[in-house]
C-alpha cells in the first residue's frame, strides 16, 4: 500500500473521533442558550456521522502537503478542495445551511478567506523558522 495513502488513514483515523466531539459541544451549547432546541435521532446519528467523516478527511488531507513530488500549488489545490467538499456536504446534509444558491456563496467566501487567513499564517512562520534556523547555521 502506497506510503502516503497508509498516512492519510492512520491521520484520518487518529483524529475521526474529534469531530463527534466537537460536535456534541456545539449541540449543548446550542441546548442551552436556543429554547426548545431539539433534535431526532436521525439528526443526532447524521451529525455523528457526518462529523466523523469530516475530521478523518481534514486530518488525512493533510498528506497532501507532504507529497514531495507535487508542487505547493498542487498540494494545497487537493488540500482546499478536499476540505471545501467534506464541509459543504457536511453542512448542507445536516441542514446547518440552507441549499441555497446565496447562502453557499457566502460559506465559499468566508471559507477562502479562512483557508487563506491560515495558510498566509503557517507560511510566515515557517518562513521566519528558516530565517531563524539558518541564520544559526551561519553562526
Amino acid at each position: 500500500m502506497n506510503n502516503y495513502l497508509k498516512t492519510f488513514l492512520h491521520r484520518g483515523l487518529v483524529f475521526a473521533g474529534f469531530g463527534p466531539i466537537v460536535m456534541a459541544i456545539v449541540y449543548v451549547v446550542l441546548q442551552n442558550t436556543i429554547p426548545d432546541f431539539s433534535l431526532s435521532g436521525t439528526q443526532v446519528c447524521m451529525a455523528i456521522v457526518s462529523t466523523y467523516l469530516l475530521a478523518f478527511l481534514q486530518a488525512g488531507g493533510s498528506v497532501f502537503n507532504q507529497i514531495e513530488h507535487w508542487s505547493p500549488a498542487r498540494s494545497i489545490g487537493c488540500h482546499f478542495g478536499l476540505l471545501y467538499v467534506s464541509y459543504v456536504l457536511c453542512y448542507l446534509l445536516n441542514t446547518w445551511i440552507p441549499f441555497q444558491a446565496e447562502v453557499i456563496a457566502v460559506f465559499t467566501a468566508v471559507f477562502v478567506a479562512g483557508y487563506a487567513v491560515v495558510w498566509l499564517t503557517v507560511w510566515l512562520i515557517v518562513r521566519s523558522t528558516g530565517k531563524r534556523l539558518n541564520r544559526m547555521i551561519r553562526r
